[in-house]
Protein backbone atom coordinates (compact mmCIF):
# COMPACT_ATOMS: atom_id res chain seq x y z
CA UNK A 1 0.00 0.00 0.00
CA UNK A 2 1.14 3.24 -1.39
CA UNK A 3 1.41 6.62 0.94
CA UNK A 4 0.38 9.42 -1.61
CA UNK A 5 1.63 12.40 -1.25
CA UNK A 6 -1.52 14.56 0.25
CA UNK A 7 -1.36 17.22 -2.95
CA UNK A 8 -1.36 16.61 -6.50
CA UNK A 9 -0.76 18.62 -9.65
CA UNK A 10 -3.56 18.63 -11.68
CA UNK A 11 -5.68 20.64 -14.73
CA UNK A 12 -2.84 23.77 -14.02
CA UNK A 13 -3.44 23.63 -10.23
CA UNK A 14 -2.21 22.14 -6.95
CA UNK A 15 -5.51 20.49 -5.22
CA UNK A 16 -5.81 17.21 -2.81
CA UNK A 17 -4.25 13.82 -3.91
CA UNK A 18 -7.93 12.72 -3.61
CA UNK A 19 -9.78 15.41 -5.59
CA UNK A 20 -7.35 14.12 -9.14
CA UNK A 21 -9.28 12.46 -11.13
CA UNK A 22 -9.56 11.65 -14.62
CA UNK A 23 -12.44 10.31 -16.38
CA UNK A 24 -12.57 6.91 -17.82
CA UNK A 25 -12.89 7.81 -21.29
CA UNK A 26 -9.92 9.36 -20.92
CA UNK A 27 -8.10 8.56 -24.50
CA UNK A 28 -4.44 8.18 -23.05
CA UNK A 29 -6.11 5.62 -20.64
CA UNK A 30 -7.23 3.72 -24.06
CA UNK A 31 -4.12 3.88 -25.98
CA UNK A 32 -1.14 4.26 -23.97
CA UNK A 33 -0.91 7.99 -25.22
CA UNK A 34 1.11 9.21 -22.54
CA UNK A 35 4.87 9.61 -21.34
CA UNK A 36 5.97 9.67 -17.70
CA UNK A 37 8.95 10.80 -15.32
CA UNK A 38 9.80 9.88 -12.42
CA UNK A 39 13.04 10.94 -9.81
CA UNK A 40 13.35 10.54 -5.74
CA UNK A 41 13.56 13.22 -3.49
CA UNK A 42 15.21 13.04 -0.15
CA UNK A 43 15.27 15.14 3.03
CA UNK A 44 19.17 16.10 2.85
CA UNK A 45 20.82 14.02 6.15
CA UNK A 46 22.80 17.48 6.71
CA UNK A 47 19.55 19.91 7.05
CA UNK A 48 16.25 17.88 6.61
CA UNK A 49 14.25 21.14 6.05
CA UNK A 50 16.15 20.87 2.54
CA UNK A 51 14.65 18.65 -0.32
CA UNK A 52 17.63 16.72 -2.51
CA UNK A 53 16.94 15.89 -6.28
CA UNK A 54 19.05 14.18 -7.89
CA UNK A 55 19.62 15.54 -11.95
CA UNK A 56 16.54 17.37 -11.76
CA UNK A 57 17.11 19.32 -14.72
CA UNK A 58 17.98 16.17 -16.83
CA UNK A 59 14.69 14.44 -15.78
CA UNK A 60 12.97 17.30 -16.51
CA UNK A 61 14.41 17.86 -20.27
CA UNK A 62 13.79 14.30 -20.78
CA UNK A 63 10.20 13.99 -20.10
CA UNK A 64 9.74 17.31 -22.38
CA UNK A 65 11.52 15.90 -24.97
CA UNK A 66 9.35 12.63 -24.20
CA UNK A 67 6.22 14.69 -24.61
CA UNK A 68 7.27 15.75 -28.35
CA UNK A 69 6.23 12.34 -29.63
CA UNK A 70 2.97 13.40 -27.91
CA UNK A 71 3.17 16.26 -30.56
CA UNK A 72 2.96 18.30 -27.19
CA UNK A 73 5.22 20.85 -26.29
CA UNK A 74 5.75 20.74 -22.45
CA UNK A 75 8.96 22.47 -21.48
CA UNK A 76 11.25 21.86 -19.02
CA UNK A 77 11.30 25.07 -17.32
CA UNK A 78 7.21 24.40 -16.60
CA UNK A 79 7.93 21.08 -15.56
CA UNK A 80 10.95 22.16 -13.09
CA UNK A 81 9.30 25.04 -11.83
CA UNK A 82 5.94 22.79 -11.27
CA UNK A 83 8.27 19.88 -8.92
CA UNK A 84 9.60 22.58 -6.98
CA UNK A 85 6.36 23.97 -6.00
CA UNK A 86 4.75 20.59 -5.62
CA UNK A 87 7.63 20.03 -2.85
CA UNK A 88 6.83 22.78 -1.04
CA UNK A 89 3.03 21.99 -0.53
CA UNK A 90 3.46 19.06 0.30
CA UNK A 91 6.42 19.42 2.83
CA UNK A 92 7.76 15.71 2.65
CA UNK A 93 9.52 14.36 5.37
CA UNK A 94 10.46 11.18 4.40
CA UNK A 95 12.08 9.57 1.43
CA UNK A 96 9.47 9.52 -1.66
CA UNK A 97 9.37 9.37 -5.64
CA UNK A 98 7.95 12.05 -7.80
CA UNK A 99 5.61 10.88 -10.74
CA UNK A 100 5.58 13.91 -13.75
CA UNK A 101 3.03 12.54 -16.39
CA UNK A 102 2.23 14.42 -19.86
CA UNK A 103 -0.76 12.90 -21.48
CA UNK A 104 -3.51 12.90 -24.24
CA UNK A 105 -6.50 14.34 -21.85
CA UNK A 106 -9.10 14.33 -24.32
CA UNK A 107 -12.17 11.87 -24.06
CA UNK A 108 -12.06 10.07 -27.60
CA UNK A 109 -11.96 6.63 -28.85
CA UNK A 110 -10.01 7.53 -32.18
CA UNK A 111 -6.03 6.79 -32.01
CA UNK A 112 -4.61 9.90 -33.22
CA UNK A 113 -2.40 12.95 -31.53
CA UNK A 114 -3.37 15.45 -33.78
CA UNK A 115 -6.20 17.81 -33.14
CA UNK A 116 -6.58 16.38 -28.99
CA UNK A 117 -6.04 18.08 -26.30
CA UNK A 118 -2.61 17.28 -23.89
CA UNK A 119 -2.28 17.68 -20.00
CA UNK A 120 0.50 17.04 -17.34
CA UNK A 121 0.13 16.07 -14.04
CA UNK A 122 2.11 15.47 -11.12
CA UNK A 123 1.63 13.68 -7.85
CA UNK A 124 4.13 11.51 -5.27
CA UNK A 125 4.97 8.62 -2.95
CA UNK A 126 6.80 7.81 -0.19
CA UNK A 127 9.34 5.39 -1.14
CA UNK A 128 12.13 3.23 0.48
CA UNK A 129 14.32 0.36 -1.02
CA UNK A 130 12.50 -0.09 -4.00
CA UNK A 131 14.90 -3.32 -4.71
CA UNK A 132 16.47 -5.49 -2.27
CA UNK A 133 20.09 -3.79 -1.48
CA UNK A 134 21.32 -7.65 -0.60
CA UNK A 135 20.84 -8.02 -4.43
CA UNK A 136 18.16 -9.76 -7.01
CA UNK A 137 17.54 -13.02 -8.81
CA UNK A 138 16.90 -12.63 -12.18
CA UNK A 139 15.34 -14.90 -14.78
CA UNK A 140 15.58 -14.34 -19.24
CA UNK A 141 12.16 -13.45 -20.02
CA UNK A 142 9.97 -14.98 -22.71
CA UNK A 143 8.95 -11.00 -23.60
CA UNK A 144 11.00 -9.18 -26.18
CA UNK A 145 12.00 -5.43 -25.55
CA UNK A 146 10.40 -3.40 -28.09
CA UNK A 147 12.27 -2.43 -31.09
CA UNK A 148 13.11 1.14 -32.36
CA UNK A 149 11.69 0.94 -35.91
CA UNK A 150 8.25 0.22 -33.90
CA UNK A 151 8.51 1.83 -31.01
CA UNK A 152 9.49 5.58 -29.90
CA UNK A 153 12.12 4.06 -27.02
CA UNK A 154 14.19 7.26 -26.67
CA UNK A 155 10.78 8.52 -25.18
CA UNK A 156 9.37 6.92 -21.82
CA UNK A 157 6.09 6.73 -23.39
CA UNK A 158 3.23 4.52 -21.17
CA UNK A 159 2.11 2.11 -23.66
CA UNK A 160 5.44 0.96 -23.62
CA UNK A 161 5.23 -1.11 -20.16
CA UNK A 162 3.00 -3.31 -21.15
CA UNK A 163 6.08 -5.40 -22.11
CA UNK A 164 7.58 -4.45 -19.26
CA UNK A 165 5.00 -5.68 -16.79
CA UNK A 166 4.67 -8.88 -18.18
CA UNK A 167 8.09 -9.60 -17.92
CA UNK A 168 8.02 -8.36 -14.05
CA UNK A 169 5.08 -10.63 -13.75
CA UNK A 170 6.56 -13.49 -15.18
CA UNK A 171 9.33 -13.74 -13.10
CA UNK A 172 7.78 -13.05 -9.73
CA UNK A 173 5.54 -15.49 -10.17
CA UNK A 174 8.13 -18.47 -11.57
CA UNK A 175 10.11 -17.60 -8.15
CA UNK A 176 12.49 -14.69 -9.74
CA UNK A 177 12.67 -10.63 -8.44
CA UNK A 178 13.41 -9.40 -11.41
CA UNK A 179 13.52 -10.02 -15.49
CA UNK A 180 16.08 -9.63 -18.06
CA UNK A 181 14.54 -8.70 -21.82
CA UNK A 182 16.62 -9.52 -24.53
CA UNK A 183 16.09 -7.14 -27.78
CA UNK A 184 14.75 -8.66 -31.24
CA UNK A 185 17.98 -9.19 -31.94
CA UNK A 186 18.49 -11.84 -29.24
CA UNK A 187 20.83 -9.81 -27.27
CA UNK A 188 20.49 -8.05 -23.56
CA UNK A 189 18.65 -5.40 -23.39
CA UNK A 190 17.49 -4.30 -19.93
CA UNK A 191 15.18 -5.22 -17.37
CA UNK A 192 11.95 -4.30 -16.82
CA UNK A 193 12.45 -1.20 -15.40
CA UNK A 194 16.12 -0.66 -15.65
CA UNK A 195 19.42 -0.82 -17.08
CA UNK A 196 22.27 -3.80 -16.29
CA UNK A 197 25.69 -3.81 -16.68
CA UNK A 198 28.54 -6.70 -15.95
CA UNK A 199 31.70 -6.58 -14.62
CA UNK A 200 34.76 -8.90 -16.46
CA UNK A 201 38.03 -8.60 -15.32
CA UNK A 202 37.60 -5.19 -13.56
CA UNK A 203 36.35 -3.54 -16.60
CA UNK A 204 32.38 -2.95 -17.23
CA UNK A 205 30.44 -3.25 -20.06
CA UNK A 206 26.66 -2.34 -20.68
CA UNK A 207 24.53 -2.46 -23.87
CA UNK A 208 24.50 0.65 -25.78
CA UNK A 209 21.66 2.65 -27.37
CA UNK A 210 21.80 0.55 -30.66
CA UNK A 211 20.43 -2.32 -28.29
CA UNK A 212 16.65 -1.01 -27.46
CA UNK A 213 17.39 0.03 -24.13
CA UNK A 214 15.83 3.53 -22.37
CA UNK A 215 18.40 6.84 -22.08
CA UNK A 216 18.94 6.14 -18.68
CA UNK A 217 20.02 8.74 -16.53
CA UNK A 218 20.68 6.76 -13.87
CA UNK A 219 22.89 4.59 -16.03
CA UNK A 220 24.51 8.15 -17.11
CA UNK A 221 25.62 8.76 -14.12
CA UNK A 222 26.78 5.54 -13.22
CA UNK A 223 28.99 5.39 -16.69
CA UNK A 224 30.60 8.76 -15.28
CA UNK A 225 31.22 7.79 -11.68
CA UNK A 226 32.96 4.79 -13.04
CA UNK A 227 34.79 6.42 -15.55
CA UNK A 228 36.22 9.60 -12.73
CA UNK A 229 37.22 6.56 -10.33
CA UNK A 230 39.34 4.90 -13.23
CA UNK A 231 37.40 2.31 -14.01
CA UNK A 232 37.00 1.16 -18.08
CA UNK A 233 33.56 1.35 -19.68
CA UNK A 234 32.41 -0.30 -22.72
CA UNK A 235 29.09 0.43 -24.89
CA UNK A 236 28.76 -2.86 -26.79
CA UNK A 237 25.74 -5.67 -27.23
CA UNK A 238 26.01 -8.96 -24.72
CA UNK A 239 25.42 -12.22 -24.92
CA UNK A 240 23.31 -13.80 -23.03
CA UNK A 241 25.67 -16.66 -21.72
CA UNK A 242 28.46 -13.56 -21.48
CA UNK A 243 25.90 -12.46 -18.36
CA UNK A 244 26.08 -16.07 -17.20
CA UNK A 245 29.77 -15.98 -16.86
CA UNK A 246 29.87 -12.21 -15.66
CA UNK A 247 32.40 -11.61 -12.42
CA UNK A 248 29.83 -9.13 -11.68
CA UNK A 249 26.10 -7.93 -13.25
CA UNK A 250 23.95 -5.09 -11.68
CA UNK A 251 20.82 -2.67 -12.51
CA UNK A 252 20.26 0.73 -12.03
CA UNK A 253 17.39 3.33 -12.61
CA UNK A 254 15.50 6.02 -10.35
CA UNK A 255 13.85 3.21 -8.13
CA UNK A 256 16.73 0.72 -7.61
CA UNK A 257 19.41 3.15 -7.69
CA UNK A 258 22.35 0.27 -7.95
CA UNK A 259 20.96 -2.90 -7.36
CA UNK A 260 22.86 -6.05 -7.01
CA UNK A 261 21.97 -9.20 -9.41
CA UNK A 262 22.78 -12.62 -6.91
CA UNK A 263 21.63 -15.32 -9.68
CA UNK A 264 20.38 -15.57 -13.21
CA UNK A 265 17.87 -18.40 -13.81
CA UNK A 266 20.18 -21.38 -11.94
CA UNK A 267 23.14 -19.93 -12.21
CA UNK A 268 24.61 -18.48 -9.10
CA UNK A 269 26.99 -15.18 -9.32
CA UNK A 270 29.66 -14.46 -7.72
CA UNK A 271 29.19 -12.80 -4.14
CA UNK A 272 32.95 -10.72 -3.93
CA UNK A 273 31.31 -7.47 -5.88
CA UNK A 274 34.21 -4.62 -5.58
CA UNK A 275 33.24 -2.73 -8.13
CA UNK A 276 29.22 -2.84 -7.89
CA UNK A 277 29.72 -2.16 -3.59
CA UNK A 278 32.11 0.90 -4.79
CA UNK A 279 29.98 2.66 -7.32
CA UNK A 280 26.73 1.76 -4.67
CA UNK A 281 28.49 3.97 -1.86
CA UNK A 282 29.73 6.42 -4.32
CA UNK A 283 26.31 6.62 -5.81
CA UNK A 284 24.78 7.21 -2.35
CA UNK A 285 26.80 9.67 -1.38
CA UNK A 286 26.45 11.73 -4.60
CA UNK A 287 22.62 11.75 -4.13
CA UNK A 288 23.28 12.84 -0.47
CA UNK A 289 25.12 15.83 -1.66
CA UNK A 290 28.37 14.36 0.33
CA UNK A 291 30.46 14.66 -2.47
CA UNK A 292 31.32 17.88 -4.10
CA UNK A 293 32.93 16.39 -6.99
CA UNK A 294 29.16 15.88 -8.37
CA UNK A 295 26.97 18.73 -6.37
CA UNK A 296 25.87 20.14 -9.61
CA UNK A 297 23.48 17.20 -9.81
CA UNK A 298 22.03 17.64 -7.06
CA UNK A 299 18.96 20.45 -6.76
CA UNK A 300 18.27 21.79 -3.26
CA UNK A 301 14.66 22.90 -2.81
CA UNK A 302 14.41 24.65 1.03
CA UNK A 303 11.11 23.93 2.50
CA UNK A 304 10.91 27.31 4.28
Amino acid sequence: MYNFLPIAYFENKFIPFAEAKISIATHALHYGTGALGGLRGIPNPQDPRQILLFRLDRHCQRLSTSAKFLHYDCSAEKIQATIIDFIRKNQPTNSFYIRPFVYTADLGIAPRLHNIEKDFFVYGIELGEYSSPEGVSCRFSSWYRQSDVSFPLRGKISGGYITSSLAKTEAVESGFDEAIMMNSQGKVSEASGMNIFIVRNGEMFTPGFDQDILEGITRDSVITIARNLGIKVTERPIDKSELIISDEVFLCGTAAKVTPVNRIENFELPTNRPITNKLREKFTAVTENRDLKYQDWVFSVPLD
